[in-house]
């Protein structure tokens, strides 16, 4: 008997001991890094792994957030056949860092019940930086069909002729002259409009209008499609499909070039067939497009998407939700999708930015009048390679206003997605969505939401799984339905309308790894049950809960008293910011504009110094402590949307 105990001890603490697997570094973005650490064994999740990094050839390291344990969650949803299981291990980001520089950084694993061989992996790692034409490649002049000026050598009629040498006709597809890595291609001011009906279309792309383009540039030698300086060139789809169509090229710069009329400005990669690489996409205008750039392509890596605008086709004077009214499924009004009803939201325009893929940094665009702004692809199963799928992305300083839907999806992520510093303004279902994640880290830090009808500031849906939320300042309530694993928020602002049907905050938890804490709220008044928890008992799952297992409570004393969370936070109201009201609860197809709103908080006011440190993501904080919400005290102005642009896009 004593043999029989012996054994199933030494069983149990072997199966608690953790097993370190192979370390795997992330695509690198700009300012940030990520990590994956498979592992086996830790069942009782007791392992750590602590974070430091320094530039390489410093002497002093700095902390990082600790790694996070991930295993064993249940992603899934039913409808779609959609059933997933976490790996165990652990993943991670390292924040706000310098681009263009090398890194070392650290990782040490630690298991009261033992870790195996390599617990400590030490990597150098260099972010990267902004695509850059190459200094020493020739310069391609390209002209408009109709132009009659002094030309500037070598000079091309259109696109593709300076691209691949394209001829007229069956001769479009003869490319006996291609562009070389390191060529800058010089678009001059003018109208690009296929004539695609016309066997000899002077732009070389007859029949369909679509300008494929295919060639392989490198990281060193890109091939640069850019504005002359002269005037705007202008490329117009004419109405129809495609406009660019991408999804073959390595290392393209795409700058400074207006896109119009077209269903899809650039396509960048089909699902399961191919897709781009180091694909850039700058200083553009989208104006009259259904989708601005899109890649489905879990093979697509390392887009650069930033400083451009994009602007719809959908309604510009009203919020419409797909549903046929701004309401969530379940509230009174919804309607089913497709039930438009007589301002029913039919979709003109679909995504400005979807991705899929690893490295991808989507940055201070400015976008209004979409479905939704910005999207990783929903995909599904994530891909077994690493390499292939939705992690180490950037999704920060975008300035989003008016949308069916969302502003930003997470939906279809895996590991180290990364969402901060961003602003939305009035989007009919949801703000900022992960429906779902597949293991996480997914963070929210530092997003500004004003004006969502449903109370939906966090679409976390579909089962997802490793989701932080820190410093953001949501006008509006925290309503999540759907029990989400691994959920953690911090330093948020939460603060109600007055909406009389619904409190302002409801969490569904499918584990009991979740935590809450340093929040303000700003009660909803006479709502009974204005704090709502779902939690399992620690060590049980639960993902469907029965109606009577959720907990309810009137006060926030009531709630820390009843749940054990939010011990340090606090109620506020909108005294707390220097000029700030909420949106009319009851109007809600109103359209409000960012540069009407106030978001700083007040000096001296309850949500100033009221925030918990958090490493690597607050350390800067101006006063005793972390402010509350997405804007520190004393810091400089956050700034949204493209560098380049200097007037309000979407102001009345």
């Amino acid at each position: 008997m004593r043999y029989i105990l012996f054994t199933a001890a030494l069983v149990l603490h072997a199966q608690n001991a953790t097993e370190p697997g192979m370390f795997h570094v992330e695509h690198p973005t700009l300012n940030n890094l990520g990590f994956e650490w498979p592992i086996k064994g830790d069942a009782n999740r007791n392992a750590t792994v602590t974070v430091q990094y320094r530039e390489t050839g410093q002497q002093q390291w700095r902390n990082g957030m600790p790694l996070v344990r991930i295993g064993g969650e249940n992603v899934y949803r039913r409808r779609e056949n959609l059933d997933y299981t976490v790996p165990d291990g652990f993943a991670g980001s390292i924040f706000n860092l310098k681009e263009g520089t090398e890194y070392e950084c650290r990782f040490e694993m630690k298991d009261p019940d033992g870790v195996g061989a390599g617990a400590t992996q030490t990597v150098k790692v260099k972010t990267r930086s902004e695509p850059q034409p190459f200094k020493g490649g020739r310069v391609l002049h390209v002209y408009p069909p109709d132009y009659d000026g002094k030309r500037e050598e070598p000079s091309f009629t259109g696109l593709l002729h300076a691209y691949y040498g394209a001829g007229l006709g069956d001769w479009s597809v003869v490319w006996e002259r291609r562009a070389q890595p390191g060529d800058t291609i010089l678009v001059h001011v003018g109208m690009y409009r296929s004539e695609r009906l016309s066997y000899v279309d002077p732009l070389m792309a007859p029949f369909d209008g679509v300008m494929s383009l295919a060639l392989k540039g490198t990281s060193e030698k890109p091939i640069t499609i850019k504005a002359a300086g002269d005037g705007d060139p202008v490329f117009d789809g004419d109405g129809g499909s495609r406009i660019l169509d991408v999804m073959a090229s390595r290392h393209h710069i795409i700058d400074g070039i207006t896109f119009r009329n077209a269903d899809t400005a650039i396509f960048a990669g089909s699902k399961e067939v191919l897709g781009a690489a180091g694909l850039t996409v700058r200083n553009c205008r989208f104006e009259n497009i259904g989708f601005g750039v899109w890649t489905e392509y879990a093979g697509s890596s390392d887009f650069y998407i930033a400083d451009n605008l994009f602007i719809g086709r959908d309604d510009r004077f009203r919020m419409i939700g797909w549903g046929g009214a701004s309401r969530s499924p379940g509230s009174p009004g919804y309607r089913a999708p497709g039930d438009y009803g007589p301002l029913g939201h039919q979709m003109k325009s679909y995504y400005a930015v979807k991705v899929y893929g690893q490295g991808h940094v989507i940055a201070r665009n400015a976008i209004a009048y979409y479905h939704d702004a910005i999207s990783i692809s929903t995909y599904g199963t994530p891909e077994k390679d690493p390499d292939m799928r939705a992690s180490s992305i950037d999704i920060h300083n975008n300035d989003m206003h008016l949308f069916g839907d969302d502003f930003v999806e997470t939906d279809g992520g895996v590991h180290n997605i990364r969402v901060y510093n961003n602003r939305g303004v009035n989007a009919a279902h949801g703000g900022y969505s992960s429906q779902p994640i597949f293991g996480g880290p997914a963070y929210f830090i530092r997003n500004i939401l004003y004006h969502v009808p449903s109370g939906v500031a966090f679409k976390f849906s579909g089962k997802p799984a490793g989701l932080f939320v820190y410093h953001n300042t949501i006008i509006g309530e925290n309503v999540i339905g759907d029990p989400s694993a691994n959920m953690h928020f911090r330093n948020n602002l939460y603060m109600g309308r007055g909406t009389p049907d619904r409190g302002v905050l409801r969490l569904a938890n499918s584990t009991a790894e979740n935590t809450t804490d340093y929040n303000g709220f700003r009660p909803n008044p006479g709502v009974k049950d204005q704090y709502a928890l779902f939690m399992p008992p620690k060590g049980q799952r639960v993902y469907e809960p029965r109606r009577e297992d959720w907990k309810s409570f009137a006060t926030l004393a009531d709630y820390k008293a009843g749940t054990g969370q939010e011990a340090h936070s606090i109620e506020v109201d909108f005294d707390i910011f220097e000029s700030l009201k909420p949106p009319d609860h009851a109007k809600r197809h109103q359209i409000y504009h960012a540069m009407d709103l106030n978001f700083k908080l007040k000096p001296n006011s309850k949500a100033v110094d009221a925030g918990v440190v958090i490493p690597n993501v607050n350390e800067d904080f101006a006063g005793r402590a972390p402010d509350l919400g997405a804007l520190e005290t004393g810091k400089p102005e956050t700034k949204y949307g493209p560098r380049w642009l200097t007037w309000q896009p979407f102001y009345r």
